[in-house]
């Protein structure tokens, strides 16, 4: 190895008396060196101004924005590709209004200062974290930050603030405070700070946002039927908006501040429920080129828009949580449930007690609406895992929140004008609000159900543990039909409750068709397997009926995509008995299997979720019945925009096949989550 020592271009006196490498030409003046030894630094006159301007130019060449930029211009509409753009534009102060008032960082890729300046020497960093002003700023700001939770926490700072925000409990570094208390009273968790001020984005930000439309709203018509359509089919089963902020929700000329984020985010959920005329008269070639264009406007301000209320952010998650594309083999609303469920822990909503609501400075309005948005959660990860074969994220052991009541959704719409209310809210919220406390209550029972019998691990579910549930299963009261005055919409969530009850009760007893629970006594096991079948059977009948009727009262189209899973674990009891070695039982199997493969047909066209199940289902049907040939719409009853055919052409199963491990998974009669899992195992 060559020992030749390489003399820098330029050095200060002191570094060039004493033989070592100076560091003037990285740092400029002061060198490292001189810095540490406490000399006063002197470079050469001859070399000085070159090095001052070489370093003056490096460091502008990081700070300074890209060249051919101007801040205070954004791209045109005109010159940028637009993908099916409605009419109407945002004017340019709506970019002011919140979530697009806070920092973001630039989109372009880039490095600071420290990095761009070949910090690879220990001593040179430790220098510069010492010698920067805007970092000793930096970390006394953040050092005030914690100075006020402790303070807040403690109860000795009064200040009123406006930024929730949740230290956390024990072990966490909140268990300082139990140390500090002046008292053995409980201390509160759940603190409201001081809002930091926001700045606006970057002009590279804002014009990747005009690029990507988040301000080319539809026409005012079309706002208007996507707020009621989410307000009638969306917010009855999942309650995520404060429905005070409908009268700014979206621009109506005259000033007042909206969310765009939330506002792309509903429209997204509501756009199953619009009109086939209203989607073609805002330019779309179909409901599903809508959809597409709404999630990736309402996913790029999700991510982009600077946001940084995390309970917007939670809000907007959910309702993306309705996305599905055959591109990603229908991850979406997991991947989007866990980004709510995070937000949910992060802000403290699992831990929300009866104290906690006692003594917390968080507003009794926000307290209603922050346990609305956390059973939401709850609600969605106890089913979407039952749908999709995935493990719980939510541990009801670590939660303490209060069960929500119909108060926590209605409280909202009190405060609302009465021109306002008849435009967009549904007569009958009332009675909704009473159905969502019920599905919540279900949910719960679901959750322990998952728990208790299907744990891959851990010890076999007792009898005792069993009969313990069953006894609460069976004491469950569902809401009962009113023969007058019921709208047609809440007769359909009537019927949406009970599809959830008949999908939850095949869930419970579905384990123990081949599987006796621990302990149960030899003298009743043919009695318990034959109340199993007839529990199931019954269940997967009573799911039919409602089908029935649901087709029969032509309310149908008020399915949401909820409703395509609830059908599945009844086809699955269905297609069992067409494994039946009597000929009756498996003709009678077929049939009302049918009756299910009609119902996912109807729905498939605005559900893509609801043509994966059917084309799973052809397939193990096909399995049983080589033979078999899928029965259609009848031609007089098919809509005109859905042509009668096996496979309808846009529909995402076209060109897939089925992999004979996912049909195993689906005839095992114990394999209610591998059949879900064999949803991955599609191959094209």
């Amino acid at each position: 190895m060559s020992t030749r020592r390489y003399r820098s271009a330029a050095a200060c006196q002191n570094c060039r008396q004493r033989k070592v490498r100076c560091s003037v030409t990285v740092t400029g003046i002061p060198c490292i060196g001189c810095t540490q030894d406490g000399r006063e630094c002197h470079v050469p006159p001859t070399k000085t101004q070159t090095i001052r301007e070489r370093h003056t130019r490096r460091t502008a060449s990081v700070s300074s924005p890209p060249p051919n930029t101007d801040s205070n211009r954004l791209i045109s509409q005109s010159s940028l590709p637009q993908q099916s753009l409605p009419q109407r534009s945002l004017p340019q102060p709506s970019l002011s209004h919140p979530s697009l008032s806070q920092p973001s960082l630039p989109l372009h890729a880039f490095r600071d200062e420290t990095h761009s300046q070949n910090v690879d020497h220990p001593e040179l960093a430790n220098l510069r974290s010492v010698s920067n002003p805007p970092d000793d700023s930096r970390r006394q700001e953040e050092e005030q930050t914690g100075v006020e939770i402790a303070t807040k926490v403690l109860g000795k700072n009064n200040k009123p603030g406006q930024a929730p925000f949740y230290t956390g409990d024990s072990p966490g570094f909140g268990a300082v405070f139990d140390i500090c208390s002046p008292s053995e009273q409980p201390l509160s968790r759940h603190i409201m700070l001081t809002s930091k001020t926001s700045a606006s984005l970057f002009p590279e930000d804002k014009a990747y946002l005009q690029y990507k439309g988040v301000f080319n709203m539809p026409r005012k018509e079309t706002c208007d039927e996507l707020l009621r359509a989410y307000f009638h089919h969306v917010h009855p089963i999942m309650p995520v908006i404060d429905a005070t902020t409908l009268p700014r929700l979206f621009p109506g000329g005259d000033g007042q501040p909206y969310n765009l984020i939330l506002l792309w985010s509903i429209f997204f959920a509501a756009a199953n429920h619009l009109t086939a005329d209203t989607w073609k008269s805002e330019g779309f070639s179909s409901r599903k080129a809508m959809k597409e264009t709404m999630y990736s406007r309402a996913k790029c301000l999700h991510h982009n828009g600077g946001e940084t209320d995390h309970t917007v952010l939670l809000q907007s998650a959910l309702l993306l949580g309705f996305y599905h594309s055959e591109a990603d083999t229908y991850t979406q609303p997991w991947f989007w449930l866990g980004v709510a469920i995070s937000l949910c822990q992060t802000m403290g909503l699992h831990r929300f007690s009866a104290t906690v609501c006692a003594s917390s400075p968080i507003t009794g309005s926000q307290q209603r609406l922050w346990r609305r948005l956390w059973w939401t959660c709850f609600f969605r990860d106890r089913w979407l895992s039952l749908t999709m074969g995935r493990p719980l994220r939510i541990n009801i052991n670590d939660c303490n929140t209060l069960t929500p009541s119909a108060d926590d959704m209605l409280s909202d719409f009190t405060e609302l004008p009465e021109s306002i209310s008849a435009a967009y809210v549904p007569k009958d919220l009332p009675q909704l609000a009473e159905y969502w406390v019920v599905v919540i209550q279900l949910t719960q029972l679901l959750g322990e159900s998952l728990t208790l019998c299907y744990q891959p691990f851990g010890n076999t579910s007792s009898f005792q543990q069993v009969e313990a549930l069953e006894q609460k299963v069976l004491h469950f009261q569902l809401p009962e039909y009113q023969e007058t005055g019921q709208s047609p919409l809440a007769t359909f969530y009537l019927y949406h409750l009970q599809l959830h009850y008949q999908a939850f009760m095949i869930t419970f007893y579905r384990p123990f068709i081949t599987k006796d629970p621990e302990g149960l006594p030899a003298s009743r096991q043919e009695a318990w397997r034959a109340h199993v079948r007839n529990q199931i059977n019954t269940a997967a009948l009573q799911t039919n009926t409602i089908l029935d009727n649901l087709a029969h009262e032509k309310l149908l189209e008020y399915s949401g995509p909820m409703t395509a899973p609830l059908i599945v674990p009844a086809m699955h009891v269905h297609l069992l008995n067409c494994k039946s070695s009597d000929p009756v039982s498996r003709r009678l199997g077929l049939n009302k299997i049918e009756v299910c493969m009609i119902v996912l047909e109807q729905m498939q066209h605005t559900h893509p979720c609801s043509s994966v199940f059917r084309g799973i289902f052809l397939e193990a049907i096909r399995c049983i019945f080589p033979n078999y040939v899928a029965q259609t719409v009848l031609p007089e009853f098919a809509s005109k925009s859905s042509p009668p055919q096996d496979v309808s052409t846009d529909d995402p199963m076209a060109g897939i096949t089925i992999d004979e491990n996912a049909i195993d998974a689906l005839m095992d009669e114990v394999s209610i989550f591998n059949f879900w899992e064999s949803l991955n195992n599609m191959q094209t």
